[in-house]
């Protein structure tokens, strides 16, 4: 016990108290330690409590009614609690409770060497912190206090109900269970798994998770079905290497085509990290060949710490397939978003104080379809890159940039050389920025010359270019207190101009290797180029005129409400145009017009029209929409037209269903009770307003019974005109156990916006809240 000492003040004509020191200094935490503290760093003080002990001091101590043992993490209860200090030997009888850092074990005889917690405890039931789980066993060895040996035990999550007659939805009955809790593992051998009182599964040998921890052994089955593959059944293994790196294994059976076998690997380190991932399916039944696919991606940098020496970076992103069809066949094969074109990328970066350099090569591999043949983009073997950025030099902003790239395809396809192309650019800008106005102006000047495989349409073999260009971005913030609908807000008004001038510059002999038009949205209209790439240099003479108006909440500054438009006006028209482009002969440009609304945390709404002036009818536009209210309950709508191109709508939804019923109980949630359970909806709607029919389409229920899950889902994928992919994915997951099935989560989380997942830790249970 700890003394605390302060200081004194003498009162008149008495000398003053000398001070105390503190024995033992006493240091504030805000939390309890979760590990316990270990007898092998130093002996631990025991406890003993109860109606009446009796006993020889440091031989043996009895204890009779209410016995109570306690050493710092272990706590042990009982009605007869004998105690043998030379061995730290405990024996307890009757009614017999023993909580180990949160784990909680009851019966009628215990034996138990503490320092060790080497034991045996006869016709037990057991209760763990992690998961929750529970059961009963005959016996219980205790090997240390990691491991024990649970046998002719049971094992479920499914918390008891009242009533005689209440029996687990699932429960795991086996002749031996082996605990783990350092390896974060169990393992059952003569098991079987009965769901409903039902044996589904005999299992004779099964590894399983303690918590959601990973561990190495062989994952649950999963399957399912689609029209192109059939039944696909997958048994994967689950290796894990080390903290930071592991590696899984997916063997695959596919009854239309034949076994697939995957893998992955993956790594993290400290300033680097990667994924490794292949597939082979030495003969495809369907396609008559063998068909494999490989990715791999890496990203590191190497800190040097010095800004004069710099950092060194490296990234890597390789995807390749063994032919054209394997989009189509194994759609979730790949994670590019053009599934027809597959990159492989290696890039080097340098940077250092205000210089950047970096070397590239890019090759692709272009999935070419009959019936909707695409012109492959340029491989760039290298491409290397150079950069200097001055900011606040005597108040001027410079930058520099150099760029040497070697493009190379098929000219048959391409229907133009290959070429070596350079380019530099500078920009000079003087930024005056003050807290209700901006003003920067800009010089630039980009130049470019090419090197080419072939001769140009005037014969020349060489081209350059050189372009200057200036411009000035300027602006104004207002701002007032304002209300509306009662409520209080700071509302700004925040009107830009942007002018833009270049030179026009002849660039129709030119070819085009990584150039494509920007979309017209609020971003690229305040730019000084309606382009991306370096192949067209648009000539410029315009100015954009637009405002922003936002209303703030004045305590936390959140944007609750935006309110923009602009539009171009053009003085001269533009005549530097991609190949098939038109000129851009109107003086003024589409409108632009949006709207951002988040004016409760349930309500969040957002729209965009492109409006034509001249023809009086929108060109373009967006309107999307999400009502949240609360866990597991959120609405997504969204519209989306493109005149003479498109008109979709877009639904989807994550909702309990017992809301319809007047329901609107609490989730089931962790506390994994087991009950009547409760119904959700999912799903995701795409339809063309235009064609007159569905899309991509998502349809599914779950089923949450609280030490439990169902889920079901049937999705519907269009890959072209003509041909759609259509799979059912169906899961039970025994809650804190295993899961039996095809998951479709990943699915889920990638079509629903801000679907939630019905069993999702937040946090570690602790061992306090098993505190006796």
């Amino acid at each position: 016990m700890g003394m605390g000492a302060s200081a004194q003040t003498a009162e008149p004509g008495k000398a003053a108290s000398p001070s105390i020191e503190p024995s033992v200094v006493l240091k504030p935490s805000l939390r309890l330690e979760e590990p316990a503290p270990s007898a092998a760093d130093t002996p631990l003080p025991t406890f003993l409590f109860g109606d009446s002990l009796t006993g020889q001091i440091d031989l043996q101590t009895v204890i009779e009614g209410n016995a109570e043992l306690r050493r710092p993490g272990t706590v042990v209860r009982a009605d007869r609690l004998t105690y043998d200090a030379p061995d730290d030997t405990a024996r307890a009888q009757g009614r017999v409770r023993v909580n180990r850092e949160g784990n909680v074990f009851e019966g009628d005889e215990l034996e138990l060497k503490l320092d060790t917690f080497e034991g045996f405890f006869n016709d037990a039931r057991y209760r763990f912190l992690r998961n929750d789980a529970y059961g009963t066993a005959s016996r219980i060895d205790f090997i240390d206090d990691k491991r024990s040996v649970v046998r002719d035990a049971s094992y479920t999550t499914c918390q008891r109900k009242p009533g005689p007659s209440w029996m687990p939805d699932w429960v795991l009955n086996a002749s031996v269970i082996r605990l783990d809790t350092e390896q974060n593992q169990g393992v059952a051998e003569g098991a079987v798994l009965r769901f409903q009182n039902v044996p589904v599964l005999p299992i004779p040998y099964l590894s399983f998770p303690l918590s959601e921890e990973r561990k190495s052994g062989v994952l649950p089955p999963t399957f399912g079905v689609d029209n192109i593959n059939g039944v696909e059944l997958s048994l994967p293994y689950y290796w894990n290497i080390a903290p930071n790196r592991d590696a899984t294994f997916y063997p695959t059976l596919m009854s239309k085509r034949g076994i697939d076998i995957g893998a992955e690997f993956r790594y993290l380190e400290d300033g680097y990290s990667g994924r490794l991932r292949g597939n082979l399916m030495p003969t495809d039944s369907l396609r008559d060949r063998q068909r494999w696919a490989l990715s791999y991606g890496h990203s590191g940098v190497w800190k040097t710490g010095s800004s004069a020496v710099g950092d060194l970076g490296l990234r890597l992103d390789i995807n390749r397939v063994s032919d054209d069809n394997y989009w189509r066949d194994f759609a979730d094969a790949s994670g590019s978003l053009t599934q027809r074109l597959l990159s492989s990328d290696a890039q080097i970066n340098w940077a250092g104080g205000p210089f950047a350099v970096s070397a590239r090569a890019l090759k692709w591999q272009t999935l070419q379809d009959v019936a909707s043949p695409i012109v492959p983009p340029y491989d760039r073997l290298p491409q290397i890159t150079a950069s200097y950025t001055r900011n606040n030099w005597s108040g001027l902003d410079l930058a520099l940039a150099g760029d040497f790239t070697h493009f190379r395809s098929d000219p048959f396809l391409t229907k133009q050389p290959n070429a070596r192309r350079s380019v530099a650019t500078a920009r000079l800008s003087r930024p005056w920025l003050a807290p209700g106005w901006f003003f920067t102006p800009a010089l630039e000047v980009h130049a470019t010359r090419y090197q080419l495989s072939n001769t140009l349409a005037n014969g020349a073999r060489n081209a350059s270019r050189v372009v200057p260009g200036l411009s000035i971005d300027t602006g104004l913030i207002f701002e007032r207190d304002a209300s509306y609908f009662g409520r209080g807000f700071r509302q700004t008004l925040e009107p830009r101009a942007f002018y833009s001038f270049r030179p026009f510059r002849d660039q129709s002999l030119l070819p085009n290797y990584d150039t494509s038009a920007n979309d017209f949205n609020f971003a690229s209209i305040f730019s000084d180029t309606p382009y991306s790439g370096n192949d067209r240099i648009a000539d410029n003479n315009l100015l954009t005129l637009g405002a922003t108006s936002r209303l703030l909440d004045p305590n936390t500054g959140t944007e609750s409400a935006r309110f923009a438009l602009a539009q171009r006006f053009r003085f001269k028209p533009q005549r530097v145009t991609l190949p098939g482009e038109a000129p851009v002969n109107d003086r003024l440009s589409d409108i632009l017009a949006g709207v951002t609304l988040n004016w409760t945390d349930q309500w969040a709404l957002e729209s965009t029209v492109q409006y034509n002036p001249k023809l009086r009818q929108s060109q373009r536009a967006t309107l999307g929409a999400r009502f949240s209210a609360g866990n597991y309950r959120v609405l997504s709508a969204a519209y989306r037209y493109q005149r003479d191109a498109s008109e979709q709508i877009d639904f989807s939804w994550q909702w309990p269903l017992n809301d319809l019923w007047g329901d609107r109980g609490q989730e089931l949630g962790a506390g994994r009770g087991q009950g009547e359970g409760r119904w959700y909806s999912v799903a995701r709607l795409n339809y063309s307003l235009r064609d007159r029919r569905l899309v991509d389409s998502l349809v599914g229920f779950e089923y949450d019974a609280g030490c439990w899950l169902g889920r079901v889902v049937l999705e519907r994928l269009q890959r072209s005109t003509a041909t759609a992919t259509q799979r059912i994915l169906f899961q039970i997951e025994f809650v804190g156990f295993s899961r039996l099935g095809a998951n479709p989560l990943q699915t889920l989380r990638n079509n629903i916006p801000r679907y939630q997942n019905l069993r999702e830790r937040v946090s570690t249970p602790s061992r306090f809240g098993q505190y006796d």
